[in-house]
């Protein structure tokens, strides 16, 4: 059954109630994770992150929270962040912001969000994703300021 959200996504915590929650944040970030994890298209992204995934979701999670409308927890949790610069320690090409965004896009195909939503938050996701591309690129020799 489809239903309409009475806002539209992006507005007050609308996104973040059509998420689930931080209970269905966490959920996506698990399955995220898990498809990371069992995607060999993925090994280029995987080899960023840490063996221990734990902090990782933690911070992903805390992200997404407060970045769909939700509670700040990134910030009450870690400080705050500017996505660009604290990506530049990574060389990150079109390869690993694909197999990102892949994840992602399998991990929401997993949730029980309306398909609005799911189409929705992938294309927003693509605006970091696409900022921590260019960040990547800045630190490489290949892609000069």
């Amino acid at each position: 059954m489809m239903t309409t959200s009475p806002v539209p996504f992006g507005v007050g915590d609308a996104s973040f109630q059509a998420a689930g929650g931080e209970a269905g944040i966490e959920r996506l970030v698990a399955d995220f994770y898990e498809v990371m994890e069992e995607s060999q298209a993925a090994a280029c992204v995987r080899r960023l992150y840490p063996p221990d995934l734990n902090e990782s979701r933690e911070r992903l999670a805390a992200f997404l929270c407060g970045w769909l409308g939700g509670p700040r927890r990134y910030a009450e949790k870690f400080g705050s962040i500017s996505i660009p610069q604290f990506h530049m320690r990574w060389t990150v090409g079109a390869s690993e912001r694909d197999a990102w965004l892949q994840c992602m896009a399998e991990a929401i195909a997993r949730q029980h969000y309306s398909a609005d939503f799911s189409s929705y938050l992938l294309a927003q996701l693509q605006v970091p994703a696409e900022r921590i591309l260019q960040a990547g690129q800045r630190n490489c020799p290949a892609h000069p300021r």
